[in-house]
């Protein structure tokens, strides 16, 4: 994991320069918009859990996409985005998922496994509300978007290594489908903390732990980087 986020860094880094090269030898004009691409990097939790549960190793996530500017007033501080992105998204605990003629059956294991996890690859829809102090000659500003972004799994996965046999992995069909949570981004210019809250839980209604329910909600927080 430390490698990929590295390049990820890397790369923004050098196309941040590279973009900053660029629009610093153009005039702009009033009309200005801050269409952006995103790549972000995020820590995952799963809260609301039941108390056996708890997480283990690195859960951890990777979005990209572009967001579609609109502004709302002359100055072009406020606006609203809507984009298209996608994220994939692990969570590592000692919650077993098991697949059986029955379905799939949940339960708690001790510590003789290296990793289990449950992972989703979305198709995501940000929208958000947009305020920010730039002007069309300068790249770097202040920046808060808050929203909700809206996401479809297309592959939702639970995925066991034991210590000493082979790993189990299978489609997990009770993830739910359609997620949506709130979202909160701020900084300054390419580098921004970025929030993400789920408004429903990780699983389908009905899912159970013995005689409790999962309720699990991913929660999300980590990085967020713009490119224009």
């Amino acid at each position: 994991m430390i490698k990929p986020c590295f390049y990820v860094l890397m790369f923004l880094c050098c196309a941040n320069v590279m973009a900053q090269a660029v629009n610093d030898s153009v005039v702009s004009d009033e009309r200005y918009l801050e269409d952006q691409f995103y790549i972000g990097i995020t820590y995952n939790f799963l809260v609301a859990q039941p108390e056996s549960v708890s997480q283990r190793n690195l859960s951890y996530g990777l979005q990209a996409g572009f967001i579609k500017d609109i502004p709302l007033n002359h100055g072009r501080t406020t606006a609203l985005g809507i984009g298209l992105g996608y994220g994939v998204y692990s969570y590592y605990s000692n919650l077993l998922a098991s697949e059986t003629a029955d379905g799939v059956v949940y339960s708690v294991i001790g510590d003789d496994f290296k990793r289990n996890k449950v992972e989703t690859h979305m198709l995501e829809v940000p929208f958000e509300v947009r305020w920010r102090n730039s002007t069309p000659s300068e790249y770097k500003f202040w920046r808060l978007y808050a929203g909700v972004k809206f996401g479809y799994v297309f592959g939702g996965r639970s995925k066991l290594v034991p210590n000493d046999t082979p790993k189990v992995s299978f489609y997990n069909n009770d993830i739910r489908d359609f997620h949506y949570g709130v979202t909160l981004n701020f900084g300054y210019n390419t580098f921004n903390l970025h929030a993400y809250y789920a408004l429903n839980g990780l699983f389908n209604d009905g899912v159970v732990l013995g005689d409790e329910s999962l309720n699990s909600k991913p929660l999300r927080i980590g990085l967020i980087f713009y490119i224009l």
